[in-house]
């Protein structure tokens, strides 16, 4: 019989490993793909959901054409993880592994921040994206907090590029002028491991009249005085909220035992990504290993696993350590991307390398995701 490996969560890691394994194995394997939901969604797409750039149908790709010799794909909830057993329970039956890989992400708590559900709005999930899709074109004056509201976020690009890309919008509505635009961040520049992307960001920044407020935190709205109250206790109106809510591990994984509570994200050795039960490793956001939270590690992480599965099959070498490596594009509005290349744990401490904005850049970012879609869709 074909060696079973079940693989929670079809996002990039998830996706990547499926096809990886498929690749080596045809229908030698036995991949199980379990989901939730019935569609995949590329993260930066909400952007252009946000900003009327794309209708809502054409970001969402259905996981039925996802069809590869060896896998199979259930959307189906996952109800319970026994990680010592490598078993697993879902709405449509109980399911046992050889290998059981843990890729469901980080799960958005807009309620963890007091007054942001009453009196705002979040931009990092569909829903809120496309609630946003409907409010902004109803924005005329005043004030807008870009604000995170949790340290640990995924695409730590993103709410810089939503300030930049909301001035854009602001300027072609013809209403710029009438309006303020400022981003709360935890980090002291907007992109730590790249001083060069954070001086072309906070240069973007000077130039639009955008006001960076660095090394805080938004910890609640207060809808009433429409005001936000950040964590060294100052206090900053607005008219328009645009949050980055509060990330943390699904519920499930914590009472699997795989992490220790609702930010205790699950521990795996940084070199293979395997948690401490044997057989079970954790890829993409759900993990602690120390990338930032976006698709590209996931699917670095997805390339270790697939090839540490690959060779206990084939009594081939270990595959080399996972370097926390990748690359990331950068929306900086006018029709520009930039893009940087990091590396977290390849070095004595992370490292990235930035390509300036261009034309070129936004073909190159279009063709990457072109190339996961016919990778991972046959599209």
């Amino acid at each position: 019989m074909p060696s079973r490996v079940i693989v929670l969560g079809a996002g990039f890691g998830g996706l990547e490993l499926a096809t990886l394994l498929s690749e080596n194995f045809g229908g030698g394997i036995d991949v199980l793909l379990i989901d939730r939901s019935d569609t995949f969604v590329f993260g930066f797409s909400k952007l252009d959901v946000m900003f009327g750039r794309l209708a809502p149908a054409e970001i969402r790709i259905p996981y039925r054409e996802a069809v590869k010799p060896g896998v199979r794909f259930l959307q189906s909830t996952v109800e319970a993880i026994d990680p010592a057993a490598r078993r697993v329970v879902t709405g449509d039956g109980t399911f046992e592994a050889d290998v059981l890989v843990v890729a469901l992400g980080a799960d958005l708590d807009p309620a963890a921040t007091p007054g942001l559900v009453e009196g705002g709005n979040e931009f990092y999930s569909v829903p809120g994206a496309l609630a946003l899709r409907e409010v902004l074109p109803r924005f005329e004056r005043g004030a807008v907090i870009v604000g995170v509201t949790g340290k640990t976020f995924k695409c730590p690009p993103a709410p810089s590029e939503a300030a930049l890309l909301l001035h854009d919008y602001l300027t072609a509505r013809e209403r710029r002028a009438a309006t303020e635009i400022a981003l709360v961040m935890p980090f002291g520049t907007p992109i730590p491991p790249s001083p060069d992307s954070s001086r072309a960001i906070l240069a973007a920044f000077a130039e639009r009249g955008i006001t960076f407020v660095k090394d805080n935190l938004v910890q609640a709205l207060d809808p009433g005085r429409k005001v936000a109250v950040l964590s060294d206790g100052t206090e900053m109106p607005y008219d328009l909220f645009l949050g980055v809510p509060v990330h943390r591990v699904p519920q499930v994984v914590i009472e699997s035992g795989l992490a220790t509570g609702p930010y205790g994200w699950v521990p795996v050795n940084k070199k293979t990504l395997e948690t401490s039960f044997p057989g079970v490793y954790a890829i993409g956001d759900v993990n602690g290993v120390g990338t930032p939270k976006a698709g590209v590690f996931a699917e670095g992480a997805a390339r270790i696993v697939a090839a540490a599965i690959t060779a206990q099959l084939r009594g081939g070498p270990a595959p080399e350590a996972y370097q926390g490596a990748g690359s990331c594009y950068l929306e900086f509005g006018a029709g520009q991307v930039a893009r940087v290349d990091v590396n977290f744990l390849g070095g004595p401490k992370p490292t990235g390398a930035f390509q300036n904005p261009s034309a070129a850049l936004r073909a190159e970012k279009a063709e990457f995701a072109a190339s996961r879609l016919q990778r991972w869709f046959g599209r």
